[in-house]
């Protein structure tokens, strides 16, 4: 009696952004490795047209490209695409990561890195992407989280505070996702970067706090005042419904 093997899966298909010749061979390479489609291009240009022409299962996107930075280039796919975006930065400076995450980007790395990390994020996003956000206790996420006046439709990516669509950020629906589905559970920021980044290493933890932030301006009254979300001081982040 014969057997019908599965069809094998669609490799995910990876857009690198990049310009430094040094680079871009040793990205290909480990991500062939890992039996990824790897597409290289080296200008913001270039990667807009190549993201629009085969959209790709996620972008790495270096921030210093000739014809259009990687600020601008992930701007623009924003509005266009909710790709996992994984921004490059040589720079040290905190402004140059927020900025990267402001308009859009999931998560960021900074030069020089290791490549085992850079493998291990580009798993977790892809992850992510594919499987979204579990919950805590391994319990499958419901459809639809409702807290106080704001609902979260978590298939469709979607929060509405008293029946108004409320723009969110990629890593902010997941974070609130996070705090939503576990009220009453108190999370270090190390937790917060595991479950929502994927690693707590080499990821400055005001990174959760510029997030908080930016999601407390958004469904708070006070941002300054919570109600929804609590700062413990010395440990984390509680969300009350």
């Amino acid at each position: 009696m014969s057997t019908v093997s599965p069809p094998s899966q669609e490799p995910s298909a990876i857009l690198v952004v990049e310009d430094e010749e040094n680079l871009i061979a040793p990205l290909r390479y480990n991500l062939e490795w890992e039996d990824y489609l790897v597409e290289t291009v080296t200008d913001g240009g270039e990667a807009l047209e190549a993201a629009r022409a085969r959209p790709p299962s996620m972008i790495i996107l270096d921030i210093m490209l000739p014809t259009m930075d990687g600020i601008q280039v992930c701007r623009i796919l924003r509005t266009e695409s909710r790709v996992p975006i994984l921004m490059l930065t040589a720079k040290e400076e905190e402004v140059d990561k927020v900025v990267g995450l402001e308009v859009g980007a999931d998560d960021y790395m900074t030069k020089p890195f290791g490549m085992r990390e850079l493998i291990a994020r580009v798993k977790a996003m892809l992850w992510r992407a594919e499987h979204g956000h579990p919950l805590v206790d391994g319990r499958p996420l419901p459809r639809m989280i409702t807290r106080g006046g704001f609902r979260i439709d978590v298939h469709g990516r979607q929060v509405f505070l008293d029946g108004v669509p409320v723009p969110m950020k990629p890593k902010e629906f997941d974070l609130l996702t996070l705090f939503a589905g576990n009220p009453g559970k108190a999370f270090t920021r190390d937790d917060i970067l595991d479950r929502v980044w994927g690693s707590k290493d080499n990821i400055d933890q005001r990174t959760v706090d510029v997030h908080v932030r930016w999601i407390r301006q958004k469904i708070e009254a006070v941002s300054g005042a919570p109600k929804r979300i609590f700062t413990i001081r010395g440990h984390g982040y509680r969300f009350e419904g």
